[in-house]
């Protein structure tokens, strides 16, 4: 598996393209999993693992990887299903999601496919490990689950939303209460995330599941007449979601006259370098790496000046 990934110019060829790789795997048994395969760094055989006093049940563990300690999540135990006994033959997938390093113990690694993101689908309703997918597609008649790997994270590392109470003082902010703000995810807990911070400052939120939802709330508005870039403050959307994702939805924001002057804010787990030249390609006005409130203020605050009169 080594040489799967990319450079970040190869991989911006995707970008508006509305597609997405993923990379497969299997947990404990035949059903396949998978995850975006920007956000994988390598797969390879498990290290040495060091066991870690008062470890989170799900966490086996920690390797040594370059000079890096990362810690090895069991991920069949954390979607609530078999745990993986880790062994010398044991398979990891390393990942990196907001701005954090992290390995997952999986069964065995598939292959990589390329999809159109058309045929990624929201999961169906229900529980048990239902309640850990953003969505699901179809590979040569096999179900294939992509796995809400930001809820995973966020149930082993609790994240804090709260902000300082200094920064909530600043004048520029106050111009943001009542005003209206639209969140675009597929991910139950990065709309948690965003909505815990922005009700601080005293907005209405309006939220969408993927892009095609959120494209479409914005086109009612301005059908009903409306002018949509005074009713909304801003606008957050993240990469990946099923039926749309978030570029190309920019690229359609920026299509429409009614909404090419929408503050456009990409709000994604993938890397930094990466989402920069994602920025520049589509058209966003900005970019927050999820999940970060110190800095969700300073977007925010970038939106609000930009409302300042010249000179």
């Amino acid at each position: 598996m080594a040489g799967i990934l990319d450079s970040v110019d190869q991989r911006t060829q995707l970008v508006g393209e509305n597609r997405l790789e993923i990379l497969m795997f299997r947990l404990t048994g035949r059903q396949l999993f998978a995850i975006n395969v920007f956000k994988v760094q390598e797969v390879l055989q498990l290290p040495r693992l060091t066991l870690m006093p008062q470890r989170h049940p799900c966490v086996c563990g920690v390797i040594n990887l370059r000079g890096q300690t990362i810690p090895v999540i069991d991920l069949s135990q954390a979607i609530g299903m078999r745990s993986i006994k880790p062994d010398q033959n044991s398979t990891i997938i390393v990942t990196e999601y907001n701005r954090s390093v992290q390995a997952f113990l999986v069964g065995s690694v598939d292959r990589i496919v390329n999809l159109n993101w058309e045929s990624i689908l929201p999961p169906p309703g229900g529980s048990g490990r239902q309640h850990y997918l953003t969505a699901i597609t179809r590979v040569d008649d096999n179900l294939v689950e992509v796995i809400d790997v930001e809820k995973v994270l966020a149930e082993i590392v609790p994240y804090d939303a709260r902000i300082a109470p200094e920064r909530l003082a600043d004048p520029v902010l106050a111009r943001a209460r009542g005003r209206e703000v639209l969140l675009v995810d597929d991910s139950s807990v990065a709309i948690s995330q965003l909505r815990d911070t922005l009700v601080q400052f005293g907005v209405k939120l309006h939220t969408a599941s993927d892009g095609l939802k959120g494209l479409r709330m914005l086109q009612k508005w301005a059908d009903a007449g409306e002018v949509v870039t005074d009713r909304l403050l801003m606008v957050f959307t993240d990469a990946e979601m099923p039926e749309m994702d978030g570029y190309r939805l920019t690229t359609e924001i920026r299509k429409d006259p009614r909404l090419r002057d929408l503050y456009v804010v990409l709000h994604t787990s993938l890397s930094g370098s990466f989402n920069e030249a994602m920025v520049k390609k589509v058209g966003c006005d900005n970019f927050l790496s999820k999940f970060q409130p110190d800095k969700l203020v300073d977007v925010v605050r970038d939106r609000l000046m930009r409302d300042q009169p010249a000179g």
